[in-house]
């Protein structure tokens, strides 16, 4: 039987089903329900230059990682999408692409700490200039904006560690009237819950290590376009520098993807409990999840997602010294940076993941510590951030 067109499927069926169909039409050779992994390295040729599907090198195509990037298009409502080595890779490859010696870029002032390091430290020495700014306020977001050369609008939402809900159509219109190409990096909402490209965004940005891929696995990013243009000149700098995922680490993400829905509705609601429980806690001074009606972005996260997300941020009371050893105390969760997968992870951003801003305006409180909730009975979990807390 000849497979359904990907396209018609794309039209007509909802997220579950394309998350676990679209780009994975059965083997026809065998009839295997998973498509094979596809690992080699080079390509047979009927003849010079008669290419079978367009395939020759490795580093050009591989039907494996091919199948990933059909799939990440279609939950994004992107026209393509790209899979790199790393969500840092697709991001320089997006920044060489979009931009040239002499521009500018806006980032929100609590962008991933990997994020500002790439475009302040690495970007700059080829004449990348970058202003960080509070995305709540846009009047702030305009003025920034209007500065010479701005060609950027870089959104992170939910924000990396404090949780903080930027309004994506309104940036988006900002942006647009500067002239700039408007990126969301939509790695901790993923597209079971946020679509940014539906709100006019014209890039997203993964790093499908985290809840895509969603088992700690596996290391790799993505790009997802809604321009063509735009979508080319990456993918030409992503063939000519060769950040490429491998067939194996593309087949590990697409074998995530298939229950990321229902993993991100156990995430959500084990997150809001915790949550919840840690509100009003004498040895906490405050709650970021965007779950909860106090958060100051609660009612805007509530219209452009479809759920809070698994993860939250805590402040302690008892300042630097209490966080450490609140993360050092838990049984369950685990110390370790990264976030997404199944299993719950805690870490402490001033010295782990945001290390690297430290003395910079998205410089994180040493009373912070970030939980990545993962999808174990909640009461375990709960009782694991009790105890660490009486500790």
């Amino acid at each position: 039987m000849k497979p359904r067109d990907t396209r018609e499927r794309h039209m007509t069926h909802g997220f579950a089903t394309r998350a676990i169909h679209e780009g994975q039409e059965f083997d026809p050779t065998t009839g295997a329900i998973i498509p094979p992994i596809y690992q080699t390295s080079t390509f047979v040729q009927d003849g010079i230059g008669g290419l079978r599907n367009g395939y020759e090198y490795g580093r050009s195509g591989n039907p494996t990682r091919a199948s990933l990037e059909t799939l990440l298009a279609s939950l994004e409502g992107g026209v393509r999408a790209l899979s790199f080595a790393s969500g840092l890779a697709a991001e320089d490859a997006l920044l060489r692409a979009a931009l040239r010696p002499g521009d500018h870029i806006v980032l929100g002032n609590d962008a991933y700490g990997g994020t500002h390091r790439l475009i302040d430290r690495v970007h700059s020495e080829w004449g990348i200039r970058n202003t960080t700014v509070d995305l709540a306020d846009l009047d702030a977001v305009r003025e920034a904006l209007a500065a010479d050369g701005t060609r950027m609008l870089w959104i992170e939402t939910p924000s990396n560690p404090l949780m903080k809900i930027s309004d994506i159509a309104a940036l988006v219109e900002l942006g647009h009237a500067a002239g700039a190409v408007v990126v969301v990096d939509n790695t901790f909402a993923s597209p079971a819950l946020q679509q940014p490209l539906s709100f006019g965004a014209d890039v997203v940005v993964h790093s499908t290590t985290k809840y895509l891929g969603g088992h700690s696995d596996v290391i790799g990013g993505a790009l997802v376009f809604a321009d063509e243009e735009l979508a080319a000149k990456a993918q030409f700098l992503q063939f000519a520098a060769g950040a490429v995922s491998s067939p194996m680490d593309a087949w590990l993400t697409v074998r995530g993807i298939k229950t990321l829905q229902v993993r991100l509705r156990q995430h959500s609601a084990n997150a809001q409990a915790i949550a919840e429980a840690l509100v009003g806690h004498a040895g906490v001074e405050r709650v970021y999840y965007p779950g909860l009606p106090d958060h100051p972005g609660h009612e805007l996260a509530a219209r452009q997602m479809s759920g809070f997300g698994g993860m939250l941020s805590v402040a302690l009371a008892g300042g630097a010294e209490a966080a450490r050893r609140f993360a050092e105390s838990t049984r369950v969760f685990q110390l370790a940076e990264s976030l997404g997968g199944v299993e719950s992870l805690i870490g402490y951003p001033s010295e782990m993941t945001h290390a690297s801003v430290r003395g910079t305006a998205l410089e994180v409180p040493d009373n912070i510590v970030r939980l990545s909730v993962g999808i174990e009975d909640v009461d375990d979990l709960l009782e694991d951030v009790e105890q660490a807390l009486r500790r």
